[in-house]
């Protein structure tokens, strides 16, 4: 996978995006709408938790190991950014993917997952 194929979450978007501020002293439009987005995205706000881009990474890796998500890292990183905490909320990512079929003991190893690495066991 190259730099621009990486998966990142919203923290490391943040970042990126504080950093090119820095360097240019300037944004375009998009990119503060952006800078915007991925503030409110990465804070407790969204979900009642921040994103970490260490437990998204560790978490994204672990979801690639369940067998349905192995062939879908997208969906993976999309799950480990959203951190769902109910199986309809999985559905719901996995629904944009057609043909995609899961499994409720995989759901549940989804969730089992999140839990983990999010810290609510």
């Amino acid at each position: 996978m190259t730099e621009e194929e990486r998966f990142v979450d919203f923290a490391t978007v943040r970042t990126l995006l504080l950093d090119a501020e820095k360097r240019r002293k300037n944004l375009t439009y998009e990119q503060k709408a952006a800078l915007q987005h991925a503030e409110w995205a990465a804070s407790d706000a969204r979900n009642g938790y921040k994103t970490d881009p260490e437990v998204f990474q560790s978490l994204k890796d672990a979801l690639c190991e369940v067998e349905t998500l192995s062939t879908a890292p997208h969906l993976a990183a999309k799950l480990a950014e959203l951190m769902p905490m109910y199986p309809n909320d999985v559905k719901a990512v996995l629904a944009s993917s057609r043909g995609m079929t899961i499994s409720d003991d995989e759901i549940n190893t989804v969730l089992e997952l999140v839990r983990q690495h999010v810290g609510f066991e």
